[in-house]
């Protein structure tokens, strides 16, 4: 069969093809995104019509059944994935390097493999000697797990084909490479033909595989955005170094909830699930200290409790300051202009510093109310007491508007010790059946305001 080599260009954010190089993309509007690459097609023509031996069915004839789940003994890991993991599966985990994501991989080979699965780690970056010692600090692994050190794509089809794992671990997809794609390994080409193969493996065999993905410096998995389209899952493994957390969040799950979070903690020893997250963000919360609040913001299903401090000086410069860390560094300045405009404060000759504790980053907007009133506290140099928890989205026109799921919040507020909660009025009827906890339901910022003043 005659080939013919042609050169064009792809965008490596979404997978757009040109025949020219273009400085923005056209579909996903990135600048400098447009790589050249040599594809190799096909000259003959005497292929005939491909036949399909399958037919078309009506819904109504097929059958569904619950799939089944295989736990990774990981409760944390299971509550993002949805419950465990679905045979035949394809599930991308995403991470900065360094954060944790070949060590939760392969903690989760040591889980499966001690319960009778057979898994299969495959790994593009370490020698089999490097994964040895690093799975020493984890622990004692058996005869269940077997480790390859192979990037070709056919070797690695027919060993999974010959040993019939069940979990397939792909260390990582920006290694592999087929023979018959002329680029670079963790090319646009390369990668989108190798997760097409290996997602070929997965629904063919029924084999879950996990694959690793690289990250560029704005976080997002490198290679085109087909690669996210095509898998069942998307997980993003997040965390700051200098902190022992490290958080795994579902982007996209086509078996479950995409807005669950499972929190770990770096240790020696490897990875160590986090059950009680709203406590662990709450240790060390400084006592009688002003600009201090406890908010809950929900991720997924679970209501998280977290420290919003705020610090309020004069500014010595014509220009205040304003800083955010762990939220939207707009949302903060819109806040402070509702205070400036609704309750009267005079912020403007004030510098502002926002800071969510532990380095956690939340962007919901149940935690406006906690926000506004850290940044009054304060100002006014007033302490908000420890046993008040707050929440609500703030509106332009001042006032603390309904969020969702109001009875979990209260009930987790109940749960860690909180004797007062903050709360929309509007939300009052869904929690007023909830007792052994003092409701403080409020309408504007104002009011809000004015009663942690009179604490």
């Amino acid at each position: 069969m005659a080939k013919a080599k042609k050169t064009v260009f792809f965008c490596q954010e979404c997978g757009y093809e040109s025949i020219k190089w273009l400085g923005q993309c056209p579909v996903c509007k990135a600048w400098n995104t447009f790589v050249e690459e040599v594809v190799v097609k096909s000259n003959d023509k005497t292929l005939g019509a491909a036949v399909s031996k399958q037919k078309p069915v009506p819904l109504s004839e097929i059958a569904v059944d619950s799939e089944e789940r295989i736990s990774t003994h990981y409760e944390e890991l299971n509550r993002v994935l949805g419950g465990g993991i679905v045979g035949g599966s394809m599930t991308l985990v995403g991470g900065d390097p360094g954060i944790g994501k070949s060590t939760l991989l392969l903690q989760v080979c040591k889980q499966l493999a001690d319960n009778g699965r057979a898994v299969l780690y495959i790994s593009g970056e370490e020698s089999l000697r490097q994964i040895k010692l690093r799975a020493q600090r984890i622990g004692t692994f058996n005869e269940n797990l077997l480790l390859l050190c192979e990037t070709n794509l056919e070797i690695i089809r027919n060993i999974v084909e010959n040993c019939k794992p069940e979990v397939v671990i792909i260390d990582s997809i920006q290694t592999m490479y087929q023979d018959d794609i002329a680029s670079a390994p963790g090319s646009v080409s390369q990668v989108r033909e190798s997760t097409n193969v290996l997602m070929q493996v997965a629904k063919g065999l029924g084999v879950s595989v996990f694959i690793v993905g690289h990250v560029t410096k704005d976080g997002n998995v490198a290679g085109p955005r087909v690669l996210e389209h095509m898998v069942d899952t998307v997980l993003y493994f997040e965390g700051d170094r200098h902190a022992s957390y490290r958080i795994l969040r579902g982007v996209k799950n086509r078996f479950g909830s995409t807005n669950e979070i499972g929190v770990f903690e770096m240790r020696n020893e490897g990875l160590v699930e986090v059950k009680n997250p709203s406590e662990f963000m709450l240790n060390g919360k400084p006592q009688g200290a002003s600009g201090s609040v406890v908010a809950c913001s929900m991720e997924g299903s679970r209501p998280i409790l977290i420290e919003i401090q705020a610090l309020v000086c004069h500014s010595n410069f014509g220009i205040p300051r304003r800083t955010a860390t762990g939220t939207d560094f707009n949302r903060v300045n819109l806040l402070m202009a509702v205070i400036e405009k609704r309750a009267g404060m005079n912020l403007s000759a004030s510098d502002a510093y926002v800071n969510i504790a532990g380095g956690i980053k939340m962007n919901e907007p149940a935690i406006d109310l906690g926000i506004v009133l850290a940044i009054a506290s304060s100002y006014k140099d007033v302490v908000i007491p420890d046993d008040l928890l707050a929440f609500g989205e703030v509106g332009l026109s001042g006032e603390v508007r309904a969020v969702s799921m109001a009875e979990q919040r209260v009930t987790e507020a109940k749960k860690l010790g909180f004797e007062k909660v903050m709360l929309p009025k509007v939300c009052m009827s869904t929690v007023k059946g909830i007792g052994g906890i003092e409701l403080l339901p409020v309408e504007t910022v104002r009011e809000a305001i004015a009663l942690i003043s009179k604490k």
